[in-house]
């Protein structure tokens, strides 16, 4: 089954937790993980950020809003029991508990009082929240990048080639590649072989050369356009090639990089963007938000 969201998990967290003892959150997720039957796969996927997995972010979120409703309290470091109020609930034999369900308590109203800037969310609306908080960060932020990368992708291809090179010289050379700008800047555009428009080095000592092909096309590049490509690195007896569109590479084309001996990179529009984005080639920040968690360590007594 896939992975269920936060407020699935509550009833079967709560019945796990049911016979009074202490549970780690680790031994919680690991049994719940087995409950749900989920597969390696769904266990380790992380979310967007990769700073920690689906399934572990959901379950400490469920844990959080019965802790909030007085269902379960922390004991000591790290470790959690069920209240005698969870108790009581387990033994009504809900069908299922929510955000909505946990509303008649008054701790957990006032956990959710909605801020003053902030509309009240319907019981519907309610409801139908399946994410927790960081991962509708994550969703908005994707969102948001996602946007900015379309319209950085946009703005690349109205541009002159010239400026095409430009910018790929400075994302390489933002990302480790070329030594100096001044060294890749002399070496993009130079070498003048078919297939190849230009040469940088593979990092600032320059023990290896990448051969580069830059397009800044509209059309779908193909499987031709990557052998033409791969025959002018044998010429140059080379080993390694970055090939960047503005467009898209046929899945033909994709499949032929893979397979042959020579290391071919391929970078697409929506790639290449995303790495102006990481690198910060042509962004500018407005915002930054640090999400901080409660450091459990410096509350503990010697």
């Amino acid at each position: 089954m896939s992975i269920p969201d936060f407020q699935s998990i509550m009833l079967p967290l709560l019945k796990f937790i049911g016979d009074g003892k202490e549970y780690s959150l680790r031994e919680t997720i690991e049994a719940l993980a087995g409950e749900f039957e989920l597969t390696e796969g769904e266990i380790k996927q992380l979310l967007p950020s990769g700073q920690q997995t689906v399934f572990d972010n959901r379950v400490g979120w469920a844990r959080t809003y019965m802790k909030k409703a007085s269902l379960l309290k922390t004991t000591r470091r790290g470790y959690f029991q069920i209240t005698k109020r969870g108790q009581d609930i387990l033994k009504q034999n809900p069908s299922a508990i929510n955000t909505v369900y946990l509303r008649q308590f008054p701790e957990f109203i006032e956990f959710q009082k909605p801020k003053p800037h902030k509309a009240k969310k319907s019981e519907a609306q309610e409801v139908s929240e399946i994410q927790t908080p960081e991962e509708e960060i994550e969703d908005a932020y994707q969102a948001i990048r996602q946007g900015l990368a379309t319209e950085l992708l946009q703005t690349i291809k109205d541009l002159s080639p010239s400026f095409f090179e430009r910018l790929v010289i400075d994302l390489l050379v933002k990302m480790g590649y070329g030594g100096t700008r001044k060294d890749a800047g002399e070496a993009i555009g130079k070498s003048g072989d078919d297939g190849i428009d230009g040469i940088i080095k593979e990092d600032r000592l320059g023990l290896d050369i990448i051969y580069i092909q830059a397009k800044r096309w509209d059309g779908t590049v193909g499987r031709p356009e990557i052998q033409k490509f791969a025959g002018a690195l044998q010429g140059q007896r080379a080993r390694k090639g970055i090939f960047i569109t503005t467009s898209t590479f046929t899945k033909a084309a994709q499949e032929y990089a893979a397979r042959i001996d020579s290391k071919i990179i391929l970078i697409d529009g929506n790639r290449l963007a995303q790495l102006m984005i990481d690198y910060n080639i042509g962004v500018a920040p407005i915002a930054s938000y640090e999400l901080k968690r409660m450091d459990s360590d410096y509350f503990t007594e010697e």
